[in-house]
This record gives structure tokens, sequence and C-alpha cells, in this order.
């Protein structure tokens, strides 16, 4: 578990870090943690009809993030933008997983999850759950949530909305902060893909 002033705290000391690197060594775009440390596990049911945990995809960079299939802006522009990096890093994107945990198990069960990530790309996987492990889940990452009720009953969710970088053995690397091009998705996974 990983609570929110923790990982600021890693990204302030990652991006101190990366800033004394030596310029030889190729650096991530994305905000680095340092020390890594193992991502936190998910309990979650994935929209493939098998259970989701982060150990399924060893071996794969995973690219991490929480949203929900009803919102209007923030997360088609996420998925839009990790969908393009895996077109542009070609054959190489097989090593790539992306993991989207929904943020709203009321309304988000498997088949929708399913049907709105399928929009953007086949191969991405969703996480849903009941309202506590989905909670548990967004606890763990530091995820903060906000729901906003309508006089007709009907609400929308803020939440937060970076992306979560694991390696290849399970490590979390690095944060990528909402609005980050294509480009710098790719430059990344292709430094994470070697590592």
């Amino acid at each position: 578990m990983i609570p929110r002033a923790f990982l600021y705290s890693l990204l302030l000391t990652g991006a101190l870090a990366q800033a004394a690197t030596p310029a030889t060594q190729p650096q991530l775009k994305a905000g680095v943690l340092s020390p890594i440390l193992p991502a936190p596990a998910l309990d979650l049911a994935a929209t493939d009809g098998k259970p989701l945990s982060l150990e399924r995809f060893r071996g794969k960079v995973v690219l991490l993030a929480f949203g929900f299939s009803n919102c209007g802006e923030v997360c088609p522009v996420t998925l839009f933008t990790l969908a393009s990096a895996r077109k542009k890093l070609g054959d190489a994107a097989s090593g790539v997983q992306v993991v989207y945990v929904t943020v709203d198990p009321e309304r988000d069960n498997a088949a929708q999850m399913r049907k709105f990530l399928g929009s953007f790309d086949a191969t991405f996987v969703g996480g849903v759950g009941t309202i506590a492990q989905i909670e548990a889940a967004e606890k763990s990452y530091g995820i903060s949530v906000s729901r906003k009720v309508y006089p007709d009953g009907k609400y929308t969710i803020g939440h937060s909305s970076s992306i979560y970088m694991i390696d290849r053995a399970g490590g979390l690397r690095a944060v990528m902060p909402y609005g980050h091009s294509v480009d710098d998705f790719v430059h990344d996974l292709k430094i994470l893909l070697r590592s």
C-alpha cells in the first residue's frame, strides 16, 4: 500500500535522482520512483474472465490506470494515447499490457468495461469488482475519487489520472502524469522494454 504523501515524496526523490543522472543514460519522461518498490497487488476480476493480478503480466511492462466507461474527456484521451503508443511500438507492443481499473463499480461491470476498452485496443484488460475491492485498489495506489451528483440523481466522477509504469519484474518504476504525448510514452516504453 502506497500512501499519497509517500508517493509524492518518491516522485520528488526520483525527479532529483533523474536530474543527477549522467546525460549518457536514457532518462524516462515520466516521474521516476526511487527506490523501485513492488507494485501494490490487485485483487479484482478482469474483463477477460480471469482474475486480475499483476503477477499474470510478469515479463511485460504494465501501464496501469484508473478510470470509468462513462467518462467524457480524460479517460478516452488517456486510452487513445496508450493505444496510439502501442501502435507506434509495432511488434514490441506485445511486451506491453495496459490495465485499466474502474473507479465506478456501480455501473462498470466486466461486459461494459470490455466493450469500452475494446473500442481503443482489444488487448487492454479492465479491472472490475465490488465497491470494497475497488476502494482497496484505489487506496493502494493513492487514487483520489470524488462523485458529483446532479439533481436528477445521475452522477459523474472526478479521479486521479496518472498512469503507473510497472516493469517486467513487477516493480513500480515511474508515474506518467495525464497529458503527456504518445511520443513520451513510446520513449519510456522503449527504455522499460530494454531493462
